[in-house]
C-alpha cells in the first residue's frame, strides 16, 4: 500500500469553513470568536499531528479536535464556566457517532451547505460592508489580515480592527447559522466577497507565485454553489464567468522559470479551453435582456480578451466602451477599473493620451497600487526612456509580489539595454 501523502494547506483551507461552520451550528453565532480560535487550534493541531498524511476522514478528525479544543476555551474562562461547559459537552454526545466514523464527525452534512451558508453567515445584514468583506475573506478564504488589506489598499491595524468588531458584533447577535433561502438577501456583500478573492488569487499580495491557484479554486466553487442557489441572478452569472476567464489564463501567466508573462505576451493557445468555452457561454446566455452590472459587464471584457487570437486582433474599441460604462455603473468609485480603461484607451487613442489620463488618475488616487507599472509600459511604448525606467523602478519597489518584482526588473534592464 502506498503512503498517504503529506497534509498540505489547499486540504485544511478547504476543510477549515465547513470546520468552523459545524462549531457556528453548534454552539450558535453568539461563540462565532471563540469557534473560529478552536478551528485555529484544530488546523495546528493537523500540521502536527499528520507527518505522514491525513486520518482516512480528515474532516471527522478537525471536527473532533475543534470541539475538543472549544472545550477547552470555554473551561478557561471562569466567568462563563458553569455554563457554557455544559452547553459544549451536552451539544452532541460524542457517544453517538456511528461505527467507522471518528467521534464529532457530523453525517449527513453537506459541506457545500456549510461553505455557502458560512459565507453568508459572515455577510450579516447587521454588519457594515467593510466589516462582511474582511470578516468573510478570513474566515471561509483564509487570507492573512495582510493579504485583506492588500486587497482593499488598506492598513494591517484597520483589517484586524475590523475583523474583531464583525466577530464581536456577530456575537452580540447571537442566532444560528442563516438558511440558503437567504441567499438572495445576502448578494451584493457575498458577491463583493467572492470578487475580492478572485483579486487576491490571480495578483498575490507577497511571495513567489504570482497568483494562487488553491485561492482561484476555491473562490469559483463557491461562486459554483451561489449560481445554483440563484440561477437568475445575472451577477452570480457575470462573476462566475470572469473567474472562469480569468482562471482560463493561468498556464500562460507564467512562463517555465516562473517569470510572470503579461497577458500581450502570453501564448494564447495554452489557454484552458475549457474554462474559456464554458466562460464565453456563460456570458452569451446571460447579456441577452440583463440590465449592465459591474460584474457581467467585467465578464464581457473579458470574453473579448477570450475569443480574440492575439492582442492587435482584440477589439479595443468595444473594451473601452465597457469600461466606460462600468465606470458609470460603479460610479467611478474604483480607481482600478479607471487604470483598465486608461489601458484599453492607450490601444484605441495612443499613449500620449493615456498617459495624460493616467497623470489625472494619481492626482485622484496618489499611489495607486500598479499605476507606473502601467506608466512605466507607456513610456517606454512613447520613447521616452528615461522617464520609463524611474517608472519600472519605482514600480518594482512598490510591489511585494516576487514574480511582478522579478518582471518589471527585467522590463528595466530590456528598456535599458535596447533588448526584445
Amino acid at each position: 500500500m502506498s503512503p498517504r501523502p503529506a497534509v498540505g494547506e489547499d486540504l485544511l483551507r478547504d476543510l477549515a469553513p465547513q470546520v468552523l461552520a459545524r462549531l457556528v451550528r453548534t454552539h450558535g453565532t453568539g461563540q462565532f470568536d471563540v469557534c473560529e480560535d478552536a478551528v485555529q487550534d484544530a488546523l495546528l493541531a493537523a500540521y502536527r499531528q499528520w507527518p505522514a498524511g491525513p486520518p482516512s476522514d480528515p474532516l471527522a478528525w478537525l471536527v473532533t479536535t475543534a470541539r475538543r479544543r472549544y472545550v477547552d476555551r470555554v473551561r478557561a474562562d471562569s466567568r462563563r464556566r458553569d455554563r457554557e461547559v455544559r452547553e459544549a459537552l451536552l451539544a452532541e454526545p460524542l457517544s453517538t457517532a456511528p461505527a467507522g466514523v471518528e467521534p464529532g464527525a457530523d453525517v449527513g452534512a453537506s459541506p457545500a451547505d456549510d461553505s455557502l451558508l458560512l459565507l453568508q453567515l459572515c455577510c450579516h445584514p447587521a454588519l457594515a460592508r467593510p466589516a462582511q468583506v474582511a470578516l468573510t475573506l478570513r474566515a471561509v478564504a483564509g487570507l492573512t489580515t495582510a493579504q485583506i488589506a492588500n486587497v482593499h489598499q488598506l492598513p494591517e491595524a484597520t483589517v484586524a480592527q475590523r475583523i474583531t468588531r464583525a466577530k464581536r458584533r456577530l456575537a452580540e447577535l447571537g442566532g444560528d447559522l442563516p438558511r440558503p433561502r437567504d441567499a438572495a438577501e445576502r448578494l451584493s456583500p457575498v458577491l463583493d466577497v467572492l470578487y475580492a478573492m478572485l483579486t487576491e488569487a490571480h495578483h498575490t499580495t507577497s511571495g513567489t507565485p504570482a497568483r494562487d491557484t488553491d485561492l482561484a479554486a476555491e473562490a469559483i466553487h463557491l461562486a459554483r454553489l451561489l449560481r445554483q442557489a440563484l440561477p437568475a441572478d445575472p451577477e452570480v452569472a457575470g462573476l462566475l464567468a470572469l473567474m472562469l476567464l480569468t482562471a482560463s489564463r493561468g498556464p500562460a501567466r507564467q512562463a517555465d522559470d516562473g517569470a510572470l508573462v503579461p497577458l500581450d505576451e502570453q501564448d494564447r493557445t495554452r489557454w484552458d479551453q475549457a474554462l474559456v468555452r464554458e466562460g464565453v457561454a456563460l456570458v452569451e446566455t446571460t447579456v441577452p435582456g440583463a440590465a449592465p452590472g459591474p460584474y457581467l459587464l467585467q465578464a464581457c471584457i473579458a470574453a473579448l480578451h477570450a475569443e480574440a487570437a492575439d492582442t492587435a486582433s482584440t477589439d479595443w474599441s468595444e473594451i473601452l466602451a465597457l469600461y466606460g460604462v462600468l465606470e458609470v455603473v460603479t460610479g467611478r468609485q474604483n480607481p482600478t477599473i479607471t487604470l483598465n480603461r486608461i489601458v484599453a484607451e492607450a490601444q484605441v487613442r495612443g499613449d500620449e493620451p493615456a498617459l495624460d489620463s493616467l497623470a489625472d488618475l494619481e492626482r485622484a488616487h496618489p499611489g495607486l497600487p500598479r499605476l507606473d507599472a502601467v506608466r512605466a509600459h507607456l513610456l517606454a511604448r512613447a520613447g521616452r526612456t528615461a522617464e520609463a525606467a524611474d517608472a519600472y523602478r519605482r514600480a518594482a519597489r512598490a510591489t511585494r509580489n516576487l514574480a511582478e518584482q522579478q518582471y518589471l526588473n527585467r522590463r528595466l534592464r530590456a528598456l535599458l539595454t535596447g533588448s526584445p
